[in-house]
């Protein structure tokens, strides 16, 4: 089940270093199972950004840095949106 946690807490800090241009980004995974992001700066130091979380608030935390990447939608998806705002 760790291994589950960890891989969900890790592809999330993978889609923010994507969304930042490859900024070093690194999880840290506490003793107690819970998370924290680091940022290592030009001096080699790594700058702690967030105190320890919970796996969900964790997720929640990196996924609310940076810009988000637009969501992919098919024709059909979006022939389906115009339909219903139609409808409405």
């Amino acid at each position: 089940m760790a291994s589950l946690r960890s891989t969900r807490a890790s592809t999330a800090v993978m889609r923010l270093k994507d969304r930042s241009n490859n900024l070093p980004y690194s999880l840290v995974n506490t003793a107690d199972g819970r998370f924290y992001l680091v940022l290592t700066n030009a001096a080699g130091d790594n700058d702690k950004l967030n105190e320890p979380l919970e796996l969900d608030a964790f997720v929640a935390f990196v996924n609310s840095i940076g810009k988000q990447a637009p969501k992919k939608a098919s024709k059909l998806d979006i022939a389906f949106e115009a339909k219903l705002r139609n409808k409405l």
